[in-house]
């Protein structure tokens, strides 16, 4: 087994600060669902977030090209507002446990896009194996004892097309990196691109019904009570500062240090934390179901990323 390099060691600690985040960040979004829809905290979520790069590193991007803008605008496209768009949709449909299952096969999208635009020769038999015990893992979590897998066509296929749009999120990402151009501007241009394509989901989402994930209330719009709230202050801040832009920058200078295939397989761990932050945090129960799980997944995670 090869020597881990102070470079690659420097990468999967910033790719395991996303996770560990992105795993808790449930907590503070089902706090803000008391008073905001998920469309809305989508929205104010990256906003803040592209805000607060402009405040980490205030100056102007400067693209070589225009049609670079291109890479910008589908990263911005898929990795966000489609990808955050289908699996809000999809939970509306089917259950969170089907949808952390199948956007958790987000590696295996990322492999076979690298494979297909990019010809990385990603897809190995450890992979695979690493892949299919990840997997079955991220399964047990999920159901820790508690349910069990319901096919629900509708819900499950927009879980699915969010597990596409992260793997092509990742090609453009790649290209995006091998640009060369400052990580944090890049990601904020990328934020600039997915706030953009969520204003007609918004304007469509202008008077839904309450039960639709994209409902825009237009009656508590300007209600200074739900900004009043430091807890909801804080949970906005949270997901648009930390879980966004601090985040979105540390993922994508990881994959630029490792590679989007190797960095995405790190998504298998997101379930994991969530449970045992769940656990440790608010009390929920952690079965022994679950606790095999987490291990398998730790396992496949490390079968997955082994190179002779």
């Amino acid at each position: 087994m090869k020597k881990i390099s102070a470079a690659s060691a420097f990468g999967i600690f910033l790719a395991c600060v996303s996770v560990f985040i992105w795993g808790i960040t449930f907590v503070s979004t089902k706090s803000l669902l008391n008073d905001f829809s998920a469309f809305e905290i989508l929205v104010v979520r990256f906003l803040a977030a592209y805000i607060g790069l402009w405040a980490m590193r205030p100056k102007k991007l400067v693209l070589k090209s225009k049609k670079e803008n291109i890479s910008f605008a589908l990263a911005g496209l898929t990795g966000v507002t489609l990808y955050q768009f289908f699996e809000n949709i999809a939970i509306s449909f089917t259950t969170a446990s089907n949808v952390s299952i199948i956007v958790s096969i987000c590696p295996m999208f990322t492999a076979i896009v690298a494979r297909i635009f990019l010809k990385e020769k990603c897809i190995t038999k450890n992979f695979i194996a690493g892949f299919v015990l990840a997997i079955s893992g991220v399964a047990l979590v999920s159901f820790n004892g508690n349910a069990e897998f319901h096919f629900s066509p509708k819900g499950d296929l927009l879980a699915l097309l969010a597990g596409i749009c992260w793997g092509f999120y990742s090609l453009f990402v790649s290209k995006i990196n091998s640009m060369k151009y400052d990580i944090v501007c890049s990601t904020r241009r990328i934020f600039f691109f997915a706030l953009i394509f969520m204003i007609p989901l918004a304007l469509a989402g202008t008077g839904a019904e309450k039960t639709s994930s994209v409902f825009i209330n237009t009656d508590l719009a300007f209600n200074i009570k739900r900004f009043s709230s430091f807890a909801n202050w804080g949970n906005l801040l949270f997901l648009g500062i930390m879980a966004s832009a601090g985040c979105f920058a540390l993922w994508n200078k990881s994959c630029k240090i490792l590679g989007t295939v190797k960095v995405s397989a790190g998504l298998y761990m997101i379930p994991v934390v969530t449970v045992i932050f769940a656990f440790i945090f608010l009390g929920e129960k952690l079965s022994l179901m679950g606790i095999f799980g987490a291990a398998m997944t730790i396992c496949g995670l490390f079968i997955s990323s082994w190179k002779k």
